[in-house]
């Protein structure tokens, strides 16, 4: 155009960037919120299209009533689509923006709403040390001002980060119940389905299964009322892993898990296909199918890793690390272990410790069978001492067994200790996939003593138990291994 009506277009980044980095102060934040005002009137009959860069565009202009609004639509899209990392994104700017403005009642009680969602949005991340850190501030003014929703739901990331970051399972049964007793006063679908999954998840942890696969439900139940499709991926994925394989339910584990697999694919989001695929690996390894296994892992691994899911990257490792043990690959094994490890203990403070302490003991065994022999048992036997998850007390002492029967000839007394032990708590806590892989075990130290009967015994209830769990690929091991001896 002709002086003064020009218009000037910079296509290269790196010049527009010196172009608006030019502009003062004052004036930049006065074109952004100009610009905000014009996209709205131009598209005022589809902004849901422009909530994001309204959003970006009334922040930058520091009009922060707006820039928050347009923030929580954006998350609320977000959310839908089921990118968490952006509805996490934009809560953050919420929080920030709401904390500009003069701190009447209405802007403390969106400060409470925003910083509660965020905390939730944390927990489906597996994020629980921030979760909790962002609802901290809150939990006084929440329960002052009678926000009862907002309470329910803060009391179940207090709940969740209780066991899962800290181990402390009676604090987060406190927190879950009193957060579900709220949701069913309020009969809120939000709070309703947050407490019923995480007591769900720290019901499945305790043995307590038949009570978690109930809680687990009725969230599912609200998932499938409102076809989020995400979120029944999701609970589908978890109830199969923590509550059917855990049981020794197999069979149901992986019809569970491969429709978590096929509605993570209808919804097309990366989050659930993370949370499918690696769902359905562990399905796979319980049923003894170590190909599909691995090949489900993989695919459930590079998804987490493109969505930086750290929770799960560790659960896919970990489990991979049990398909590639069985396949003979111990070195691959190992590497899972330890890559896994090294990833979490950067972490500030690492969900899991029990499962962390169940992977140091599952590394020291894969190295032991990789022919390494330093291996510190009395670091070893801490790891057990220190865990708080009933669900691995088995696991362990069974993979502790196995330790000490192959490092060498002279633990062979201790070994049998260790996996009677074993035999004896996944009885108690009813985990028959678990008790089969005791008996397999126990099997082999009496192979390794010479005591041919004891171990034909022990291989065959292995497989008695196998079958009963519809572990179709590990009795057809054992039965090798029985033809063997």
């Amino acid at each position: 155009g002709i002086y003064p009506q020009s218009t000037y277009i910079f296509k290269h980044a790196l010049t527009r960037e010196v172009v608006y980095d030019s502009i003062l102060t004052t004036r930049k934040k006065r074109l952004h919120v100009d610009i905000g005002d014009a996209i709205e009137e131009i598209h005022k009959d589809n902004l849901d299209e422009h909530y994001a860069v309204l959003a970006g565009h009334y922040v930058a202009g520091e009009n922060y009533e707006k820039g928050a609004e347009y923030c929580r639509l954006a998350r609320r899209k977000a959310e839908k689509a089921a990118s968490l990392n952006d509805a996490i994104a934009y809560s953050e700017k919420r929080i920030a923006c709401l904390e500009k403005l003069p701190q009447a009642e209405d802007v403390q009680r969106k400060i409470v709403d925003a910083r509660t969602a965020l905390g939730l949005y944390y927990i489906q991340m597996t994020r629980h040390v921030e979760a909790k850190a962002v609802v901290d501030p809150i939990v006084d003014l929440a329960l002052e001002r009678g926000y009862k929703r907002r309470v329910s739901q803060i009391y179940s990331i207090i709940g969740s980060y209780s066991y899962l970051v800290e181990d402390d399972f009676p604090r987060a049964f406190k927190y879950l119940e009193d957060a579900l007793k709220l949701a069913e006063e309020l009969n809120d679908p939000v709070s309703l389905a947050m407490a019923n999954y995480w007591l769900g998840q720290a019901l499945s942890h305790s043995c307590e299964f038949e009570k978690a696969l109930y809680h687990m439900g009725k969230t599912l139940e609200i998932n499938v009322a409102a076809n989020v499709l995400w979120g029944i991926a999701m609970v589908k994925s978890m109830i199969s892993a923590w509550v059917y394989n855990s049981q020794g339910r197999i069979d149901l584990g992986y019809q569970t898990s491969d429709e978590a697999l096929r509605t993570a694919e209808e919804s097309g989001d990366i989050y659930s296909k993370a949370i499918a695929y690696a769902s359905h690996g562990y399905s796979c390894y319980c049923k003894g199918l170590l190909k599909e296994a691995e090949e489900h892992l993989l695919k459930g691994i590079d998804f987490c890793e493109s969505i930086n899911w750290v929770a799960w990257l560790f659960l896919g490792h970990t489990w991979l690390g049990y398909t590639y043990f069985e396949m003979g690959e111990y070195k691959k094994s190992r590497d899972c272990f330890e890559r896994i490890i090294s990833r979490l203990e950067q972490e500030q403070e690492s969900p899991f410790p029990s499962w962390m302490n169940l992977t140091r003991i599952s590394l020291a065994l894969a190295k032991v069978m990789n022919n390494e022999r330093d291996i510190n048992l009395a670091e070893v036997f801490k790891c057990h001492e220190d865990n708080r998850w009933q669900v691995f007390e088995g696991w362990m002492q069974r993979y502790i067994g196995e330790v000490l029967l192959n490092i060498d000839d002279k633990h062979i007394s201790e070994a049998e200790d260790w996996i009677k032990k074993a035999i004896e708590a996944d009885k108690r806590n009813g985990m028959m996939f678990c008790l089969g892989r005791d008996h397999a075990a126990y099997a082999e130290l009496f192979k390794r003593k010479g005591d041919t009967p004891k171990a034909k015994e022990n291989l065959s209830k292995a497989i008695e138990i196998y079958k009963e769990c519809g572990a179709d690929g590990w009795v057809t091991r054992a039965e090798e291994a029985l033809a063997k001896i």
